[in-house]
């Protein structure tokens, strides 16, 4: 965001798809927050998820003893275990029920009366539609919300309403905006489920759309009812299995042509997964093309936003059909991305196209376009046979809109990747200094360096001390008498004493450290001592011996042989 740049009105700036990782001691994340919770939190949090039908590793509860100190260590380990299983569980992670038991002050709100406001005030000025029943917890969007509806005069009919407020995304103006939800309903296309109608405001949308029976692709590949609660349907099968081939390539063809069609109209699309491809007999459409538009996160984008190389929404759309076409094969998603070994698949076809997309090379190297897809073995041969003609008109204006939206949505995604790949390197990076090995290796060297500096130190002792000695031996020259002449030796040692204070003397002070000190000692031999300097300092002014007793040579010999 700019300096100075106010924040759009409505626009919700937390990013729900953000994966949460909680740790009962200090955790260092992106950004961290401190929570407190009791036993009785986790129990109920647990109670609650029981809907998905997985069974979590809580610790048991204790009556007598709980304040042990070795039973509140072990309780801590087991508590730290039961959130990381939910951490890591891509659907749990993304529930309401988690975000609010890991950070209670972004979701403290009630979005379900919201919705609710929101589409009253709509049917005010809409009477002709009535609301049948909420459809609770149907989607995996936490600000999303859906309502079985009716027309007054068409009781019999059954309609789906959709309302959504704005995410961190958005960055079409509101006119703007605006003008393209009303655009929706226009958009005809045979892979593109029909909007039956939409509306928008400055903070949020609402669409309507028929209500399938069947359900979507998600719900044909898990034999779930298409009403029941998304955690219910989809957390733990009762039989994964895949799709036949033949459907595999059919799905696939449609769904790839619908995608390369939106983005040559220069539409960003970005929220391809199972659950918004709605099947209409033998024909999968594309739903929820408004996401975009709204600025709403991606499903999977917690693993795209790991790669760098996956940087662009065309991009993005080819990663999140990988995971598209695993679950189609397969009947369940990945353990996890990217994939380092494929189960066997119906056809190698198959497998080519997954490595393409969801292999360690593939997320390194970058995604093939769409128009590569298309070509591949698995998806040219199969023939689609349609008479409805695509249309999608949108005004060049908008499609400039269009164009500065999908940069900005790229740009964000291209920062978010930075900052998680810088956090990587430095959490790798404290993780191998706080090693068992990387210690024990600093303190081997922290021995090795005192053992170094004391015989340093010892060394520098015996230096100073056999200097004294020299120094001593050099001053034992015969007591004279004021009025006596001074000797030569005398005279030439205050002279000495004297041109000490006239002359400018570089003093450097000495390091512990084995180089400096081992100088050190090297230039007090070379140069001579001078009383004048205290002890750790040496003096750079070069004198010889001759110049200390310039009249005596067998003196300065036998000095020569004491230094």
């Amino acid at each position: 965001m700019a300096f100075m740049e106010k924040p759009p009105a409505g626009k919700v700036l937390l990013d729900d798809t953000v994966p949460l990782t909680a740790a009962i001691e200090a955790s260092q994340s992106l950004q961290s927050h401190t929570i407190v919770r009791r036993y009785s939190d986790f129990d109920l949090l647990n109670n609650s998820l029981q809907i998905a039908g997985l069974s979590l590793p809580l610790p048991p509860k204790k009556l007598i003893g709980n304040m042990d100190r070795e039973f509140i260590a072990e309780r801590q380990k087991g508590l730290q275990n039961y959130l990381n299983v939910i951490t890591t569980n891509h659907i749990l992670s993304n529930c309401e029920l988690v975000k609010k038991f890991l950070d209670p002050n972004n979701y403290s709100a009630n979005y379900t009366e919201i919705a609710l406001q929101q589409v009253s005030m709509f049917f005010r000025s809409e009477p002709k539609w009535e609301v049948v029943e909420p459809l609770k917890d149907i989607g995996w969007r936490i600000r999303k919300k859906y309502f079985l509806m009716k027309i007054k005069n068409q009781p019999k009919e059954r309609l789906v309403l959709s309302w959504a407020d704005l995410g961190p995304d958005k960055y079409l103006s509101d006119k703007d905006f605006q003008c393209l939800i009303k655009l929706l309903p226009s958009c005809l296309h045979p892979y593109i489920y029909r909007v039956t109608f939409a509306t928008a405001n400055e903070s949020s949308a609402l669409l309507i759309r028929m209500f399938n029976e069947k359900g979507t692709l998600k719900d044909l590949i898990y034999k779930a009812k298409p009403k029941d609660p998304f955690l219910k349907k989809y957390c733990n099968p009762k039989k994964i299995q895949g799709l036949e081939l033949q459907q595999i390539k059919t799905y696939g063809r449609q769904i790839l042509e619908v995608l390369k069609f939106l983005h040559d109209k220069g539409f960003p699309y970005g929220h391809l997964h199972a659950s918004n491809v709605m099947l209409d007999g033998d024909t999968c459409r594309l739903l929820d093309l408004e996401n975009s538009l709204l600025g709403l996160p991606s499903f999977y984008r917690s693993y795209f936003s790991q790669f760098r190389k996956i940087n662009t929404l065309e991009s993005v759309d080819v990663h999140c059909f990988g995971h598209l076409l695993y679950e189609m094969t397969y009947g369940r998603p990945p353990d996890s991305v990217p994939v380092d070994s494929f189960p066997p698949a119906p056809s190698m076809a198959v497998v080519a196209v997954l490595e393409s997309t969801l292999s360690c090379e593939a997320c390194k190297n970058g995604m093939p376009t769409i128009s590569r897809l298309l070509q591949m073995p698995l998806f040219s041969d199969v023939l689609l046979t349609t008479s409805e003609k695509p249309q999608f008109k949108i005004p060049t204006k908008l499609k400039e809109a269009l164009r500065i939206a999908k940069e900005c949505i790229e740009k964000r995604l291209i920062e978010e990747q930075k900052q998680i790949h810088q956090h990587r390197r430095l959490t790798r990076a404290q993780s191998h200094h706080g090693s068992e090995e990387e210690r024990k290796k600093r303190k081997i060297l922290a021995r090795k360096k005192s053992k170094r500096s004391a015989l340093e130190n010892s060394e520098e002792h015996s230096a100073k001390y056999s200097n004294s000695n020299n120094s001593g031996s050099g001053a034992s020259s015969p007591l004279t008498s004021p009025s006596s002449p001074t000797p030569p030796s005398t005279s030439a040692a205050l002279g000495l004493s004297k041109r000490c204070k006239e002359r400018d003397i570089c003093i450097t002070s000495t390091s512990s450290t084995s180089t400096t000190t081992s100088s050190s000692l090297a230039s007090c031999e070379h140069r001579g001592t001078c009383p004048a300097l205290v002890s750790g300092c040496e003096w750079h002014e070069p004198r010889g011996l001759a110049q200390l007793h310039p009249e005596f040579p067998k003196r300065n010999f036998e000095e020569s042989q004491n230094l």
